[in-house]
C-alpha cells in the first residue's frame, strides 16, 4: 500500500508490485549495481556514507559504518559473506515481507553492490521456512538475476530457518546458517560460523549443537576467519537507488540525522491494516490516521496507546505527534525500531497487554541466560495470575522485582526488551492495573501478542499456533476456551535445557 502522506514515498515499495526483472529495470533498476561496478569500492562507501542511510530494523546503525567494520575484519584466507536477515518475526511488523512480495529486485541488487565493495562471492538470504510467498519470489528473482548476468561468479542461496523469534536476532541467524539452533552468540557478530573461528575446540559441545562459551575470533586473533555482513532486506533495499542517484537525491526527504523514507507496519486497532512507505520525519499521528479514517468506516475508539513491536517501551496518546525519526522517538523515551505500531485502543486492558507481550518473550526466550527464561516466565505467571483475579500485591511486587533481574547476564537483548516493554506498560498504567487487585474486577485473558502473519485486503492475521507453544518451543493441545492463554507448560525447560538433555541421555 502507498502512502498519500505528505511527501510522495514509493522508493523501495513500489505502488504495484514488479512482475520481472524486466519490469523493474525499466523503472530504473539495476543503475545501482551498474554505478557500483565502474567505480572503486571507496567511492560506493563514501556516497554511502553521506547518505546517512541507517538500519532499518533496530536501534539505526549507520550502514556505512558497519560495511567499513566488516572490510577492516576481512580475511587473508577465505572472502566475506554478505547475508541477508529476511527472518521477520517482530509482532506487528511486515515490512520485509511486503517488499519481497513486491520488490525482490532491490533487495537482491542491493545485496549484490554490498558484495561488490566487500569482494564476496557469497550471498545467503536467510528466510523463515514457512514463509511460503517470499520464498517462491525470492527463487524466482534470483533465476532472473542469474541469467541476466548480474550475479557473475557470486553464489547466491536461500537458507530456510526455524519459525522461532530468535532467529531474527543477528547472532543467533548466523548459527542458523552453520546448522545450529537459534541460540544467540555471546561475543560481537564479527565472524560467520564457529567451526571455523573456535580458540578452544574443547570449548565447543558438538554433540548438542549448543555454542557453550566459544570465544569468536577477533582482530587480534589472527585474520584467518571470514566475517559476514548482516543487514536486513529494508536496508538492502534502499541502497541501489543511494548509489545510482546520489546520497543528495536520498537525503531530499526525511531528516538531516534520520534521512530517506521507513517502511512502517500499522496494526491493531485501525480500519485498513497497512504497510505504509513514508519520510521519515513525518508525525506519527498522520501515518496512525491513515489507517483509522475512511468515509466508509464507522467512528473508531481513541488511540490508549501504540505498542512499538515488543522491542521498545510504548507510546502513550501524548506522544502521538512524535515525528518518525530514530532521533524523536528515543527522546520520547522509546525507538524507531522496525517501525511496528500496533495501535491500542481506549477499553483495551493495559494489564491484559503487559501479560501478553511478558507470555511472547518468556516463551521465545532460548534459556541460555538463566534469569532471561526464568525471571521472564515468572513474570508473566505473575501478572497472568492477577488478571485471573487470584494475585495479590506480593506478586505484582514479585514481578516487578524480576524485571529487575532479568538482563543478569543476557548476551542478547531480548532480557531488555521484556524489562523495558513492560516496565513502560505498568508505569504508564499504573491505576488500571492495581484496579485488578481490587475485590470484584472481572477476569482478563492476556492479549495475545506473536508474529503477524498476513495482511490481506482489510484484515491481519497473526500466529494462532503460538497459543500452545510451550516455554521449551515444542507444541501442547490447544489451550481451553475458558483459559486460551494459560500459564506455559514445565516452566522449568527450556529449548537449551532440551538439547542438553538430549545430549546427556
Amino acid at each position: 500500500m502507498s502512502s498519500s502522506i505528505g511527501v510522495s514515498a514509493n522508493r523501495i515499495l513500489p505502488p504495484e508490485p514488479y512482475t520481472s526483472l524486466a519490469s523493474y529495470i525499466a523503472a530504473g533498476g539495476g543503475a545501482g549495481l551498474r554505478a557500483a561496478w565502474a567505480v572503486s569500492a571507496e567511492v560506493v562507501l563514501a556516497e554511502l556514507e553521506a547518505s546517512g542511510l541507517r538500519g532499518r530494523g533496530g536501534a539505526g546503525f549507520p550502514t556505512a559504518t558497519k560495511w567499513r567494520t566488516m572490510a577492516s575484519f576481512a580475511s587473508d584466507v577465505l572472502r566475506t559473506s554478505v547475508v541477508v536477515n529476511a527472518a521477520e518475526g517482530e509482532p506487528g511488523t511486515f515490512k520485509d515481507r511486503a517488499i519481497l512480495r513486491a520488490n525482490p529486485y532491490a533487495v537482491l541488487e542491493g545485496a549484490l553492490i554490498a558484495a561488490r565493495v566487500l569482494e564476496s562471492r557469497h550471498v545467503t538470504i536467510a528466510v523463515k521456512q514457512r514463509f511460503l510467498v517470499e520464498l517462491a519470489r525470492l527463487r524466482a528473482a534470483i533465476a532472473e538475476v542469474q541469467l541476466a548476468g548480474w550475479s557473475d561468479k557470486i553464489v547466491i542461496e536461500i537458507v530456510e530457518g526455524p519459525t522461532e523469534y530468535l532467529f531474527g536476532e543477528e547472532t543467533a541467524l548466523l548459527e542458523v546458517l552453520d546448522g545450529r539452533p537459534p541460540f544467540p552468540r555471546i561475543a560481537p557478530p564479527w565472524r560467520r560460523g564457529i567451526i571455523e573461528v573456535v580458540l578452544d575446540p574443547s570449548n565447543l559441545n558438538s554433540a548438542s549443537g549448543l555454542p557453550g562459551e566459544i570465544q569468536m575470533a577477533t582482530e587480534a586473533a589472527g585474520s584467518a576467519a571470514p566475517p559476514a555482513l548482516v543487514n536486513n532486506v529494508e536496508t538492502l533495499a534502499n541502497v541501489p537507488a543511494i548509489i545510482a542517484n546520489g546520497a543528495a537525491w536520498f537525503r531530499s526527504v526525511g531528516t538531516d540525522e534520520s534521512p530517506g523514507t521507513v517502511v512502517c507496519t500499522v496494526t491493531g486497532d485501525v480500519l485498513r491494516p497497512s504497510v505504509i512507505e513514508v519520510a521519515l520525519g513525518e508525525p506519527l499521528r498522520g501515518v496512525l490516521d491513515e489507517c483509522r479514517s475512511g468515509p466508509d468506516g464507522a467512528p473508531m475508539r481513541p488511540i490508549l496507546a501504540v505498542l512499538m513491536g515488543v522491542s521498545n517501551a510504548i507510546l502513550t496518546a501524548a506522544d502521538l505527534d512524535t515525528p518518525i525519526t530514530y532521533e524523536d522517538m528515543k527522546r520520547v523515551g522509546s525507538g524507531l525500531g522496525s517501525a511496528s505500531f500496533i495501535v491500542v485502543a481506549e477499553g483495551t486492558d493495559p494489564l491484559a497487554l503487559a501479560a501478553g507481550v511478558s507470555r511472547f518473550l518468556a516463551v521465545e526466550s532460548c534459556g541460555q541466560c538463566t534469569a532471561c527464561k526464568q525471571d521472564g516466565l515468572q513474570v508473566f505467571e505473575r501478572l497472568r495470575l492477577i488478571l485471573a483475579q487470584r494475585g495479590s500485591n506480593a506478586d505484582l511486587a514479585v514481578a516487578e522485582h524480576r524485571l529487575g533481574t532479568i538482563t543478569d547476564g543476557a548476551r542478547c537483548n531480548l532480557a531488555a526488551q521484556h524489562q523495558l516493554v513492560v516496565r513502560s506498560i505498568l508505569g504508564n498504567f499504573g491505576d488500571a492495573v492495581r484496579a485488578h487487585l481490587q475485590p470484584g474486577h472481572a477476569p482478563t485473558d492476556p492479549v495475545l501478542i506473536t508474529e503477524l502473519m498476513s495482511i490481506e485486503g482489510r484484515a491481519d492475521a497473526v500466529d494462532a499456533e503460538f497459543v500452545t507453544k510451550r516455554a521449551d518451543w515444542t507444541f501442547g493441545a490447544q489451550r481451553s476456551v475458558a483459559d486460551p492463554m494459560g500459564g506455559v507448560d514445565d516452566p522449568g525447560t527450556s529449548p537449551a535445557d532440551r538439547l542438553s538433555d538430549r545430549r546427556s541421555g
